[in-house]
């Protein structure tokens, strides 16, 4: 089952750098990313999003081949299978971009939107839906990032481990240590 984790840092940009080594950490197959998304409060107070997986081009462009294919093969009936991919196609990536615009995949929108509100101006989130990981490489790499959890579906223990190194304590894990150093946490608002 996915592990939800919501991290809040001090920097606009720590959530968009903290995704990026997670990226790199999913390439090398030390963790398994279901979804992720970065929330960032500007100085003015907006609230921007930013989806790690683009649903409505990922639609439009799988709603496309299906049509293509489905057009063509309707086309062949009709004589005219140009005409019938051509026309498939169209109809499909219009219908695949809808879908894709309406499904809600990984992380619920309004889950992100209400954790969101609670960010300061100049702050940063990352939320992320997590379906495995090698605790013990990851922690050691994400450790040179600070911020502070605010919210997860993980055990007391893997939180307080994950608050550890985000915060620059030691993490203790079973058959390993790490040194990390410094701490601040991010600035969020009760919500």
């Amino acid at each position: 089952m996915p592990e939800l984790v919501v991290v809040g840092f001090d920097d606009p940009t720590e959530a968009d750098r903290a995704l990026s080594e997670l990226v790199r950490l999913q390439q090398e197959y030390l963790v398994d990313l279901e979804d992720a998304v970065i929330a960032t409060r500007g100085p003015d107070g907006k609230l921007r999003l930013k989806q790690s997986v683009d649903l409505v081009g990922a639609g439009a462009a799988t709603g496309g081949l299906w049509g293509a294919m489905w057009g063509s093969l309707v086309g062949l009936l009709f004589l005219n299978p140009l005409l019938g991919m051509v026309t498939g196609a169209a109809f499909g990536a219009g219908a695949g971009a809808l879908s894709g615009k309406l499904a809600d995949y990984g992380i619920d929108d309004n889950f992100i939107r209400q954790i969101g509100e609670t960010l300061q101006p100049n702050t940063s989130a990352l939320f992320v839906l997590v379906r495995k990981a090698q605790p013990e490489k990851v922690l050691q790499e994400i450790s040179r990032f600070r911020g502070r959890i605010i919210r997860s579906s993980l055990s007391p223990e893997q939180e307080a481990r994950l608050q550890a190194a985000l915060s620059g304590s030691n993490v203790a894990m079973p058959g390993s240590t790490n040194t990390a150093t410094a701490s601040a946490g991010p600035a969020v608002g009760s919500g």
